[in-house]
């Protein structure tokens, strides 16, 4: 089976890639999202580096491997956020990362930067769920703020970690934006969910049990992800999250193609590496 990782973030520091993609691989992954250093002006650690500097490592790392996806880490309330994405875009990116550390998802001026990016037919990964900044930030990153993404058209995006802890308020905001298409003529986003910890070991089964048995049209939207880095790619603990989320889906008696989905297809839809095309059931009041 093959296995992409849809969460790994660049650091500074050394840049070996070659000791990257040997680390990934020997626990069968081939490839996954690479995610840029964070702009200057985000409220954990910035990165002091411009626009073209971050992208230019991205793609020194992302470049190692024909599946490492590049996506450009933003803050859409840039006075420059629209350059940036169009330079993004330009040189090639797969897609964006975006963390509202400081701003609420529905800020007029992040809205038009993510409408930018839509238009541009990229993918956004959102973090969603609390954030480990040191800021009061969880206000701006819980899962119903999102809800502003429904007037966003031709958006795809995912919210990783599961929304922890909120992940109970993540699965009925997943299933409000797959109710929207039956509420709305004019509704053209779709949401994925990155499962990226997030969630403690104690708490996997059971939030992995309830998003894949609510009975929700979710199989072909749910995406494995790790957190780990590009420079020193941690291999064990990614193999255990692997071995514990696979023991989960065999109690769930998931079929392979479906688990094959979440550690690899879904990710490749969501970047737009594959043309497959999946039809939805609607939930409607009451289901």
């Amino acid at each position: 089976m093959t296995i992409l990782d849809g969460h790994i973030h660049i650091e500074e520091g050394p840049q070996d890639r070659a000791d990257f993609v040997r680390r990934m691989k020997s626990v069968g992954v081939t490839g996954g999202v690479v995610i840029s250093t964070p702009p200057p002006s985000y409220t954990g650690v910035g990165s002091e580096s411009s626009c073209e500097e971050r992208l230019d490592q991205l793609f020194f790392w992302s470049e190692s491997d024909a599946e490492l996806y590049p996506f450009f880490w933003i803050d859409p309330l840039d006075d420059d956020a629209d350059a940036q994405v169009d330079l993004a875009v330009e040189r090639g990116v797969a897609g964006f990362k975006v963390i509202c550390s400081s701003y609420p998802p529905g800020h007029p001026q992040a809205l038009a930067t993510f409408q930018r990016i839509a238009t541009a037919g990229k993918p956004i990964l959102f973090h969603s769920g609390i954030l480990w900044d040191g800021q009061p930030s969880a206000i701006y990153n819980q899962p119903a703020q999102f809800e502003a993404l429904l007037n966003v058209k031709n958006l795809k995006f995912a919210l990783a970690h599961i929304s922890w802890p909120w992940c109970d308020e993540l699965i009925a905001v997943y299933g409000k934006f797959l109710n929207a298409y039956a509420c709305r003529s004019d509704v053209s986003v779709e949401m994925f969910v990155d499962v990226t910890p997030g969630t403690p070991p104690i708490y996997r089964e059971e939030v992995l049990t309830k998003l894949l048995t609510v009975g929700y049209d979710v199989e072909h939207n749910v995406i494995f992800g790790t957190d780990c880095r590009t420079n020193e790619y941690n291999a064990s603990w990614t193999a255990e999250w692997i071995e514990r989320d696979r023991d989960i889906y065999q109690g769930l008696e998931l079929g392979e193609e479906v688990v094959g989905a979440i550690f690899c297809e879904n990710l490749r839809r969501f970047v737009g590496a594959s043309s497959d095309e999946v039809t939805r059931e609607i939930p409607r009041p009451a289901q």
